[in-house]
């Protein structure tokens, strides 16, 4: 399956699995090299490559770091709310299409 482009759309994050894919996807959308995109966003390729493949802990400032750096904002609202209902889900998650 393809990933979509995450810069014009919100995606809907429900598992920690759903936020390393968006995480790379990014990053590959502005052309930058793991290494790169860990030194703009001041943390180790460890850290950022851990994140991308969904494997251990990250702290929640790392990830906001991360996000920022990479143009992406973390949003918080309730499941009912308009802006909610309209994310994305991550491919994984779509309805099959006949």
């Amino acid at each position: 399956m393809t990933h979509t482009s995450t810069h014009d759309e919100l995606l809907r994050i429900s598992a920690p699995a759903d936020l390393g894919p968006a995480i790379r996807a990014r990053r590959r959308e502005q052309s930058l090299r793991i290494d790169d995109a860990a030194s703009l966003s001041g943390v180790s390729v460890d850290l950022l490559s851990r994140l991308e493949n969904g494997k251990g802990s990250v702290r929640v400032d790392k990830l906001l770091t991360v996000l920022d750096s990479l143009g992406l904002a973390l949003m918080l609202g309730p499941k009912s709310h308009p802006a909610m209902q309209s994310a994305r889900r991550p491919d994984s998650e779509q309805p099959e299409q006949p």
